[in-house]
């Protein structure tokens, strides 16, 4: 019978092990993960077909389903995740500060692995993959609790990734993957607080939710991603709708997709036709404030409610607001922390912009999509924290490390 407590324990004596494994057996074992990826591709996609069928079968949503989806493609970009974070520089033993204090005492402040570190996902099945190898770069052991709709992947690409750890003669406790979908085991892991150092939950706001109320163990929070894109007086217009348009619909089943749109009153007086056309051409359903509703054919009225709303689907909720201040108070007020862009050609705006919006990530000119780990030249991301300890923002291997004072002495006492 499956223990989530053995489990933590094997993560726990592995975390050891890890922590101590030199530069070049961690990027070896890393491209050998990526490789592993590749060689069992085929396996892989038929796993990930018996969880899209189910998918359907439960009539999961659009948004999950996508989220759930594997394919050669997909897989391929996987393993090069892996290896770009195999080949970033180690940021465990690190010397992030040195100084001599009056007394002769050499203090420095070194990064350190985490430890152990439980990742509770739903439908993800790369965050397997990405999680793994992030933790692993940064020197910690990870459990990975994912839900049922992606067991079949989680599974199969686990199974890939303890492959390569094998070949490295690296203890398979290293990569902890729960064969068992029971939610009774993540309510026992989140208790395990003796084993587990760290809980970063991925998924829907219930979950985090969930994770938070019920652990023992600190937890990294993300609870939705209400991004906004807010359109200067001064911006470009056919900038302004390439980055509308890319935000919202290429992906809208993800956090970093756009949720709201703010326009500035002397923008709708010029080019309101011109972004009304852009988002009903490609079927986007607009929640429209009173000033704006009657320039679209079909829309509702805003409410409270849809400022707040993380559609994750072809829907947005748009809002004239008669100053840039206006602009500023409303994304404050209903910001979720993730992402907030601005389009302008004001250099003033813009820095104003990213003074007054302390959201993880702000943009100035470019789509709310880049707002991720991979794109942000991480390689990958373990998630993305919306709260500001002790990590802000989408999360590489940096921020899965912790420091420790180390001080050298030459035999000094305190008087």
């Amino acid at each position: 019978m499956f223990s989530i407590k053995i489990l933590a324990e094997q993560a726990k004596q592995a975390s050891i092990e890890v922590a101590s494994l030199s530069s070049e057996k961690k990027q070896q074992t890393l491209n050998d993960m990526a490789n592993a990826l590749r060689e069992n591709q085929l396996t892989i996609i038929q796993q990930n077909e018996i969880d899209l069928c189910n998918a359907k079968d439960n009539q999961l949503s659009s948004a999950m389903i996508d989220r759930l989806k594997l394919t050669p493609d997909r897989i391929e970009d996987i393993a090069q995740a892996i290896e770009q974070i195999a080949g970033q520089d180690d940021p465990v033993g690190k010397i992030k500060q040195a100084y001599q204090l009056e007394n002769g005492l050499n203090v420095q402040k070194m990064s350190i692995p985490l430890g152990v570190i439980a990742m509770i996902y739903e439908s993800r099945p790369n965050v397997t993959a990405d999680a793994a190898a992030l933790c692993f770069k940064a020197g910690n052991a990870i459990i990975l609790k994912g839900g049922k709709e992606a067991l079949h992947s989680n599974i199969a690409i686990g199974k890939s990734l303890h492959q390569a750890l094998n070949k490295n003669s690296i203890s398979t406790g290293a990569i902890g993957i729960v064969p068992d979908p029971d939610r009774k085991h993540m309510a026992e892991l989140l208790q395990l607080n003796q084993l587990v150092d760290l809980i970063i939950p991925r998924g829907g706001e219930g979950l985090i939710r969930y994770v938070s109320e019920n652990s023992r163990i600190p937890v990294i929070q993300h609870y939705k991603g209400v991004c906004h894109l807010y359109i200067d007086k001064d911006a470009k217009i056919n900038k302004a709708i390439n980055i509308l348009l890319n935000g919202k619909t290429q992906r809208p089943g993800v956090c970093n997709a756009l949720e709201t749109l703010l326009i500035h009153k002397d923008t709708v007086d010029k080019y309101i036709k011109e972004i009304v056309k852009s988002l009903e051409t490609n079927h986007v359903s607009i929640h429209a404030c009173q000033k704006t509703l009657n320039y679209f054919s079909d829309a509702k009225l805003a409410t409270d409610a849809d400022y707040d709303a993380e559609y994750l689907a072809l829907e947005i909720a748009v809002k004239q607001v008669d100053s840039f201040e206006e602009a500023i108070e409303h994304i404050i007020k209903y910001t979720s922390n993730h992402t907030e862009v601005i389009v302008t050609e004001s250099e003033e705006n813009a820095n104003q912009f990213v003074r007054k919006i302390n959201s993880s990530v702000v943009m100035v000119n470019a789509s709310s999509r880049f707002s991720d780990g991979g794109q942000l030249g991480l390689g990958a991301e373990i998630g993305i924290s919306t709260s500001k300890l002790h990590a802000y923002g989408p999360m590489g291997v940096e921020s899965l490390t912790t420091e420790k004072f180390v001080v050298f002495g030459d035999g000094q006492i305190r008087k």
